[in-house]
């Protein structure tokens, strides 16, 4: 095996391709629904490019629909909403925010960028969110909010998260980039927290290349939310005539997208029922097919705990150790299936050694998954041959040679 491909295994990336280049079946597609182009000739027709216009306006309300919340604002992507949330809870130097270590970068820096304190915390070895038992513990004086990642889009428990941050005190943000779609017992994700952020990243179920948003479910919050995206001024107020002039209000920043990207996500986000299916179509088929087999092997499949209802955004498995998933990866990519490994810990990592703190009890099993985890390519324009290829290579796995 060349050192190329040995160091992109080791990143998680691996590049065994056909003789044409390209994976036989890639980690992602970004799935294009036909109506994009559409739409955007719509907006380069009206010559409104900038952002606020009416597919902003469009994308916030379907969002806003699916997740129930009073408002959602269009972003430049899933960090800057959560930059935003990190600005409208005041978060202040020394301030602390309990959160996973098993997460992306951003979940972290939202927090760093305004001097607080991100307290890693453990995750639960079954869902890999976060462990609600590991969270009390890891409360000071100078705790704000726990942000919860649902992890797959699987929830986490709500019942006992949410009723710890009120025995607190505590705000709760929702990191809901996997689980746009998803419920817990029967209420949809992003509905929990006094805030909630979502991806519309291409490797998300509904993507505009880069795109996020963030949701209010605390109206009180609306009309600051809209200041601190828009450069910190009233501008959005100025144009729907409730002030003469727009100001500069407070600290924000240029979080909004061009009406562009609006209008692709509008045309995802009205497809968007067609794209779920399509995806929990290939969920269960990886389900299904990899019962008993691959846990004859001592691989494990996702579990989706009672009350959960995952939008199928990711299918990973858990080698039984470190030196079985690299194997597993070398093989899968011998046989032209770009898998991928997910999160390093935080809490190991130089920023997260630089900018936060660890729990107490440390975070064992984060680390642990981490060795193990791999994703297998998932996307709404998947073919049945591929899906044939992915469960095909899987099961020919027999272990380390």
């Amino acid at each position: 095996m060349s050192r190329t491909t040995e160091r992109a295994i080791s990143t998680g990336t691996v590049d065994r391709t056909t003789p044409t280049g390209t994976p036989a079946v890639p980690f992602n597609r970004a799935y294009v629904t036909g109506a994009e182009q559409q739409h955007m000739t719509a907006v380069l027709a009206s010559g409104l490019l900038e952002g606020d216009g009416p597919f902003t306006r469009r994308a916030n309300s379907l969002i806003a629909e699916v997740i129930g919340a009073p408002a959602a604002l269009l972003t430049t992507s899933c960090t800057h909403a959560l930059e935003m949330s990190a600005l409208l809870l005041d978060l202040a130097p020394g301030d602390e925010v309990i959160m996973p270590s098993f997460t992306f970068v951003s979940t972290a820096t939202a927090v760093a960028l305004r001097g607080a304190v991100p307290v890693f915390t453990d995750c639960r070895p079954d869902t890999l969110n976060l462990d609600e038992r590991r969270i009390e513990a890891a409360i000071t004086p100078r705790t704000r909010a726990i942000v919860v990642v649902h992890y797959a889009g699987v929830a986490c428990d709500m019942d006992a998260i949410t009723a710890i941050a009120d025995r607190h005190g505590l705000t709760i943000v929702e990191d809901n980039a996997h689980g746009f779609g998803g419920r817990y017992k029967g209420r949809p994700l992003g509905s929990f927290g006094a805030l909630a952020t979502q991806s519309f990243h291409a490797t998300k179920n509904v993507q505009c290349g880069e795109g996020g948003a963030l949701v209010i479910n605390d109206p009180r919050l609306v009309e600051r939310a809209e200041i601190i995206r828009e450069k910190g001024t009233n501008r959005s107020q100025f144009f729907r005539g409730m002030v003469d002039k727009y100001r500069w209000v407070e600290n924000g920043s240029s979080y909004l997208p061009s009406e562009l990207l609006a209008a692709f996500l509008v045309a995802q986000l009205e497809a968007m029922e067609d794209i779920q299916r399509r995806r929990h179509r290939i969920w269960a088929s990886y389900d299904r097919r990899l019962a008993d087999r691959v846990e004859e092997r001592g691989i494990r499949r996702p579990l989706v705990p009672v009350g959960c209802e995952h939008p199928a955004h990711l299918y990973h498995l858990l080698l039984p150790d470190l030196a079985s998933r690299q194997s597993f990866l070398r093989h899968l990519a011998d046989r032209g299936v770009q898998a991928v490994f997910h999160y390093q810990p935080l809490h190991t990592s130089p920023g997260g050694l630089r900018y936060g703190r660890i729990a107490p009890g440390g975070c064992p099993t984060t680390e642990n998954m981490a060795d193990r985890i791999v994703r297998l390519p998932l996307f709404a324009a998947m073919s049945d041959a591929e899906v044939d290829t992915v469960v095909e290579s899987v099961l020919s796995y027999d272990g380390p040679g």
